[in-house]
């Protein structure tokens, strides 16, 4: 059994490459995908190509109405707390009435709370580690502030607890050097690094050039796309601030595109307006969902993509989706993202919480050649180990022998 109430990110097209991999390999047993009622509405797409399987031991489960209904809102940490524990109840439920032999948790970080209570599940389990921080001081740009030291050592004692459960088979981890510190600090082999999983699409050129000219976007500027839910945590607006303070003649070779969903998009808009009226800038939105078969066509016709993420923790598909299409990318400094970045050569990293470091990033990728950002080698190969055969048969060959 999967088990997955998560709707965005990353989630519909991890489930979709394990039931392409279950499905290629003819698997034995049957494997039940239990989701919420919103998946179903939302990733149709997901359940169709299942139903296209040439195996028929694939089946989605959703869970009741009254269950989603039941579940606690995440306004505050006590209400996460308390929604962390029905779930479990709802994966324990659910594994049960199916006869699971396993369940693998597609997004673990959530239950390690019921865990480190003592709760128990039908059958073994194994899960996603999304967001490790106790490593955080361990990596390049490291700024720990007292919140962080406490955090770290809430981790290690949650992370210690979990890892001694006796039903729990395999934790996959997004994050290498999560991985490393664990692995050395309990001297274990149930922790591994999961690739995250990137299938290059190609993009014909002519597609992509009718989209930068629907777009109107002014042949003489620079393109820089923030892709993705456009939210505060994402730093749109220390990245407004930036533009905001550049010259007249930096802005007037700039394009700033902006393409996702986003629930601010009135104050985005009029914070753009406001730079508008003194500054030359080109900005265009287009707040909606974008599928993942349109997504290769906003990375062509940019030159640079912006990343600049206040204090994120894990990985990012952005990076991917940039290295995938040669893109260089102008990130945050802090964390995994701030690392990858350094260490695959895939842009420029500046502290995203100061719009002035941000100007300064902006102005470099400005005024450089666009193939001097980045290291077109390195962000090959960071595509290559993130690769969709990775990421399916490092958690099928873990889980094999179950």
């Amino acid at each position: 059994m999967m088990f997955d109430l998560s709707v965005r990110g990353h989630h519909p097209s991890y489930i979709q490459y394990l039931i392409q991999y279950w499905d290629e390999n003819t698997l034995p047993g049957r494997l039940d995908i239990v989701v919420s009622r919103r998946f179903v509405v939302e990733h149709a797409d997901v359940l169709e190509y299942a139903d296209r399987c040439s195996s028929k031991n694939i089946a989605f489960v959703t869970i009741s109405a009254v269950e989603e209904a039941l579940l606690s809102s995440r306004k505050s940490r006590l209400k996460r707390a308390f929604r962390f524990f029905q779930e479990w109840q709802i994966l324990c439920r659910y594994a049960k009435a199916l006869k699971a032999t396993h369940c693998l948790v597609l997004y673990f970080d959530t239950y390690q709370i019921p865990l480190l209570f003592g709760l128990t599940a039908p059958c073994s389990f194994s899960g996603i580690y999304f967001r490790p921080t106790f490593h955080y001081d361990r990596l390049t740009q490291a700024r720990s502030s007292e919140g962080d030291r406490l955090q770290k050592w809430r981790e290690i004692f949650s992370i210690s607890r979990v890892l001694k459960h006796p039903q729990l088979k395999m934790l996959f981890c997004l994050d290498p050097f999560a991985v490393d510190f664990v692995k050395e600090r309990y001297n274990t082999d149930r922790i591994c690094h999961l690739p995250d999983p990137i299938l290059p699409i190609l993009t014909e050129r002519e597609r992509s050039q009718s989209l930068k000219k629907a777009l109107n976007i002014e042949e003489k500027r620079t393109v820089f796309l923030m892709f993705g839910s456009l939210t505060e945590r994402k730093g749109i607006y220390q990245l407004l601030d930036a533009i905001a303070s550049l010259s007249d003649e930096w802005c007037d070779r700039l394009c700033l595109l902006l393409v996702g969903e986003s629930r601010i998009s009135k104050q985005i808009d009029e914070q753009i307006a406001k730079i508008s009226q003194i500054k030359p800038i080109q900005a265009i939105a287009r707040y909606q969902f974008i599928s993942d078969s349109e997504i290769p066509d906003y990375f062509q016709i940019s030159d640079v993509i912006l990343a600049p993420y206040q204090r994120h923790v894990g990985m990012s598909g952005i990076l991917l989706w940039a290295a995938t299409a040669n893109k260089p990318i102008l990130s945050s400094d802090y964390g995994l993202m701030g690392e990858m970045v350094t260490r695959y050569g895939l842009g420029l990293t500046v502290d995203s919480s100061s719009p002035e470091e941000i100007a300064q990033g902006l102005m470099e990728c400005l005024s450089q050649p666009r193939s001097s950002l980045g290291d077109r080698a390195k962000m090959k190969q960071f595509v290559e180990h993130n690769s969709v055969n990775r990421f399916t048969q490092t958690i099928f060959n873990s889980l094999k022998d179950l």
